[in-house]
């Protein structure tokens, strides 16, 4: 039944009806080891962590809320499970409750009835029928774990974690009860250092797995969307295949340098050390679904001789409206408390303005042109990350992918993208390290 086609399946299911009671059949809907793929399937000797590299579409989430309910529940609903304490930590606190726990591949959707956990919301918990919890974390606030014990965790698109690293250290002085504590990490990969050091650790067990895999419960239309704009690509193979690609030969930034470079807000910089800060607007020439990104970042720079270049916050997102962009631009300036606006016109042209001023007609506004290509804005960007004067606060995932993938010879075309996060860095750290001149200024 696992390999029929959605009608197919549909049609068995009815056919089931006559010989099986309703519970029975709601059981079997969410049958872990029924409906999973061989490479969905935990591996059979004893790991500490079950590394799950897929790309999108895969069944990631399937995978993990499966495998939790696996462990904590027993034989029957109030039956001991061989885990009793569990820990769900996602990249934001919004993707542990909306996608680990309450969303459609999510543990509540995915659990038989009589052994669904009551999930309360307010205390970031989730009961089961037998007394086994489950704790939601998220990894913008690492510090959470600090002090809970477990025996059990899921980790949700680790290589996205805003704080990657701490996050893990902190889950990891947690995982301390039961003979055996074991976590499962589902992610997308990226060459961070935490992928990494997973990879060669001997007691993580890797499954790795393409969206391709799971095609037979993807639309037909995503499937050949995505096959005819990134197969081929780079992006595809990381998106799609599960590759984890280290530094692209000649690139303007190296990984290594990346991570070497981070650093922490509070911890390692605070917002009174920067003498300014501005936030930059990529906006894409058109607006819709095939349009490219809005690239919206906020960069500032310090009071040391010379100054280090601090990137903020990266708020760039697709399909953006010129409201939706401007919105966001105007919402950033006044959360940072930035010393102006800066807006790329080259696709924009006066629209750029007229949008912004329209939202908030107070708002520091600086117009700037492309005179020169991508690659060339970029190199003196570059150059403070090769001086040590560059970095990135928390982690950026796409602006990062981005950085590192720009080369002498970048072309979207060939790369199946725009960078429009880096574009956008890129504006505001020129705008903060060249020293503009005030007659530029709207």
């Amino acid at each position: 039944m696992a390999s029929l086609s959605p009608q197919e399946l549909v049609a068995a299911l009815a056919a089931l009806k006559e010989t099986l009671s309703g519970a029975e059949l709601d059981a079997l809907l969410v049958d872990y080891e029924f409906w999973a793929r061989p490479n969905q399937l935990p591996p059979a000797w004893e790991w500490s962590t079950w590394l799950v590299l897929a790309g999108r579409g895969f069944g990631k989430t399937w995978v993990g809320s499966h495998a939790t309910s696996a462990a904590v529940i027993g034989r029957t609903p109030l039956s001991g499970g061989a885990r009793h304490n569990v820990a769900i930590v996602a990249e934001t606190a919004a993707d542990a409750r909306d996608v680990m726990v309450e969303g459609p591949a999510g543990i509540l959707a995915q659990t038989p009835k009589d052994y669904r956990p009551l999930y309360e919301p307010s205390k970031r918990r989730l009961t089961w029928p037998n007394g086994a919890t489950g704790t939601l974390f998220n990894a913008t606030e690492p510090d959470q774990l600090r002090g809970p014990q477990h025996d059990w965790a899921w980790c949700d698109e680790a290589a996205k974690w805003q704080y990657a690293q701490e996050t893990w250290d902190m889950l990891q002085f947690g995982m301390r009860l039961g003979r055996l504590p074991q976590v499962v990490v589902t992610t997308t990969p990226r060459p961070i250092k935490l992928i990494k050091e997973l990879l060669a650790d001997p007691g993580t067990a890797v499954t790795r797995g393409a969206t391709m895999d799971n095609r037979a419960n993807l639309a037909a239309s995503f499937i050949k969307k995505i096959h005819d704009k990134y197969e081929g690509t780079r992006l595809g193979r990381q998106e799609l295949y599960a590759e984890v690609l280290d530094d692209v030969p000649g690139a303007l930034w190296r990984r290594q340098q990346i991570e070497a470079s981070r650093v922490r807000l509070g911890e390692h910089i605070n917002i009174d050390d920067l003498q300014r800060i501005v936030v930059a607007i990529d906006p894409p020439a058109t607006s819709g679904e095939d349009a490219d990104e809005c690239g919206i970042v906020v960069c500032g720079i310090d009071r040391k001789d010379p100054p280090h270049l601090y990137v903020l916050q990266d708020l760039s997102f697709p399909q953006a409206s010129p409201t939706a962009w401007a919105s966001t631009a105007c919402a950033a300036f006044h959360q940072w408390k930035a010393d102006r606006i800066i807006g790329e016109v080259n696709n924009g042209g006066e629209m750029v303005e007229a949008v912004i001023r329209a939202h908030d007609p107070n708002v520091p506004l600086r117009s700037v042109h492309a005179t020169r290509g991508k690659v060339r804005r970029a190199e003196p960007i570059a150059a403070l990350w090769e001086q040590g004067r560059g970095h990135i606060v928390g982690a950026m995932p796409q602006l990062e992918d981005q950085m590192a993938e720009m080369t002498p010879d970048f072309d979207s075309k060939v790369a199946g993208y725009s960078p429009d996060h880096l574009d956008a860095m890129v504006w505001a750290a020129t705008d903060l390290t060249e020293a503009p001149t005030d007659d530029l200024l709207l």
